[in-house]
């Protein structure tokens, strides 16, 4: 039982530490995600047209 109390009171120190991202920080992680997504699915669409085009040809 000492065991498991110990490992709970590390665990708390350890949460302690911890830097949650600010509401901003969420904001422009987010942002920067879906533009990079966005700019990918828009690359793999011109290269699949392209690949689909010098198919059918």
């Amino acid at each position: 039982m000492e065991k498991v109390k110990e490992y709970y009171k590390q665990a708390k120190v350890e949460l302690d530490k911890v830097i949650f991202p600010t509401k901003d920080q969420t904001k422009t992680a987010y942002i920067s995600v879906v533009v990079v997504v966005v700019v990918i699915a828009l690359f793999l669409a011109l290269v699949d047209l392209i690949m689909s085009a010098l198919i059918t040809a």
